[in-house]
Formats: structure tokens, sequence, C-alpha cells
């Protein structure tokens, strides 16, 4: 008996941990009933970005404008559009930053070069300073002539 209470215990704590991880702002009022297209409404809406969050999808947001494009995702699946037409049309409603992974085209090419542009940046101010510090270290290096009289210099001094 102490063991089935401390099963249940076990089972009702790993749903409560796990349900925020299926937890969706989709409203019970939005789920469409033809299972398949409800399915393609889930999948289109985790690829299209809340403009009011930014980083999350509409499918996880709670915004109202959120509210607004999983509804109308689900009407125009219902009117009969492909998945592809319904992207086009929002990109030409929002542009480009409603797709979570826009296109690469010349005008995003920014966006998906930044961070190599980034990256080449850095390595190229690391190559010029460790050269600067290398020439920096050779010139106050003394030649062995130079040592030797510097040498003997303090050792006059000392003296």
């Amino acid at each position: 008996m102490n063991l089935t209470i401390f099963a249940r215990t076990v089972v009702l704590t790993c749903l409560l941990l796990l349900a925020p991880l299926v937890a969706r702002a989709v409203q019970p009022d939005e789920i469409m009933t033809d299972p398949r297209l409800e399915a393609r409404a889930r999948a289109l809406s985790a690829q299209l970005r809340c403009l009011v969050c930014q980083n999350e999808s509409i499918d996880e947001s709670h915004a109202d404008l959120a509210r607004d494009l999983r509804v109308l995702v689900r009407e125009r699946l219902q009117a009969g559009d492909s998945d592809d037409k319904i992207r086009a049309y929002l990109v030409l409603r929002y542009g480009d930053f409603i797709l979570l992974k826009p296109p690469f085209k010349l005008e995003t090419w920014l966006l998906w070069g930044a961070p190599f542009v980034i990256l080449l940046a850095g390595g190229g101010i690391i190559f010029v300073a460790r050269r600067r510090q290398k020439r920096l270290a050779q010139a106050n290096s003394l030649s062995e002539a130079e040592r030797a009289t510097l040498e003997a210099m303090l050792g006059e001094e000392g003296s």
C-alpha cells in the first residue's frame, strides 16, 4: 500500500513537471475538428514568428496578435490553401520577419552573413594584435652584443 502511494506521487510529480513542455497558447476554440488540418496548422504556427514577442512562434505566444495569426492560418487552411500559399500570404503581408527561419536572399544576406563577418573580423583583430605583440617583443629584446655592453656598463657602475 505504501508503494502505490509512492508510485502515484512520483507519476503525478512527473506529469506536473512535464506539463509546461506540452502547454501551448492555442485556445480550445481555435482547435480544428479535422486532426490533419490541425496538425498542419500547428506545424505552420511553429514556423511563424510572433511579431509582438519576436522570439516565440505564434503557436507558443499568448499575445493577441499571435492569436489572430493562428486563427488566420486556420481559416486559410479551412479554405483549402496550401502551406506554401499561406506562408507566401503572410510574408507578403508582414515581410520575411514573420518567418522564424527567413530565406537566404539579397534582402536577408546581412542577417545570415553577420555571424560569419563578425567571426572573421574578430579573428583578424586577434591576428593583428598578436603580430604587433610579437614585433614589440622582438624590438624590446637585446642582441648578444647589446646585452654584453649593458652588463659591462652595469658592472662598471657597481664598482
